[in-house]
């Protein structure tokens, strides 16, 4: 299998992934940890729990391995932009793992609180405080996410590695998420409750990962090292036997 073909279909497998547990997780977690009540409503939905901060970590491995294995392929059209996504997504898989670790945390913390009625406000101060840095965690992560993003988006839209009309999807709906995220940021409310905004992006991704599944990237935008397309390789015999014919008429002797 060629280096690009190997790839996209590893690029294509890590986006199915990263978009599938965050799109899990979030419908895991949310029912039982947003909303006031929700230290005594972990202990019945532990197991709920525990898969949330799993897909949370799944979600920030591949997040950053998306970047990596796109890397080789876009530094050949823009060695900044494609150096820069690693860059983003690799900020992003931390912050998703700090989320993820408190996700895991807020379990034995839920028991705490329930045994000890007493001291309650206690346990449920430093839930809080968990779960406000938790959300602040997913938030930045979302950030670092539009901007990698936004940069192999335009790498791809400029080579045309893929069709146009598939990276400029990505470039808008990444947008909408920024715009999300700003929301969520003045608001002060999670992120994954602009549900309206972060759906584009999360079919684009899901479509961009079937198409490089599928289809890998467009060889015509390869550049060396990728098969001549039969219009270039029929211009260039084309060409070739001319000049052969040109050399023979101008060599050949002379007949008086």
């Amino acid at each position: 299998m060629a280096p690009d073909r190997r790839a996209a279909l590893t690029a294509g497998l890590l986006f199915m992934v990263a978009t599938a547990a965050s799109l899990l997780s979030t419908a895991v977690e949310r029912p039982v940890l947003t909303g006031t009540g929700y230290l005594a409503r972990i202990p019945e939905n532990m197991d709920r729990v525990s898969l949330g901060g799993l897909l949370e970590l799944i979600a920030a491995g591949t997040s950053a391995g998306i970047a990596i294995s796109l890397y080789p392929v876009l530094r050949k059209r823009s060695e900044g932009l494609a150096l820069g996504a690693v860059v983003f997504r690799a900020l992003e898989a931390v912050m998703y793992t700090v989320a993820a670790v408190i996700t895991l945390s807020l379990p034995r913390l839920a028991q705490q609180y329930t045994r000890a009625a007493a001291a309650g406000g206690g346990f449920r101060a430093a839930g809080d405080a968990l779960a406000g840095v938790r959300e602040d965690a997913i938030l930045a992560g979302v950030f670092a996410f539009t901007l990698g993003a936004l940069m192999y988006y335009c790498v791809f839209y400029r080579s045309r590695l893929v069709p146009r009309w598939l990276s400029g999807w990505g470039i808008a709906a990444v947008f909408l998420l920024l715009t999300a995220c700003l929301s969520a940021l003045f608001r002060h409310a999670p992120v994954t409750s602009f549900t309206i905004l972060i759906l584009p992006i999360a079919v684009q991704e899901m479509v961009l990962a079937v198409w490089l599944i599928v289809r890998g990237f467009r060889p015509s935008a390869l550049g060396p090292g990728s098969p001549p397309r039969p219009a270039e390789t029929w211009t260039s015999n084309t060409t070739g036997s001319c000049a052969d014919s040109v050399a023979a008429s101008t060599c050949a002797p002379t007949r008086l």
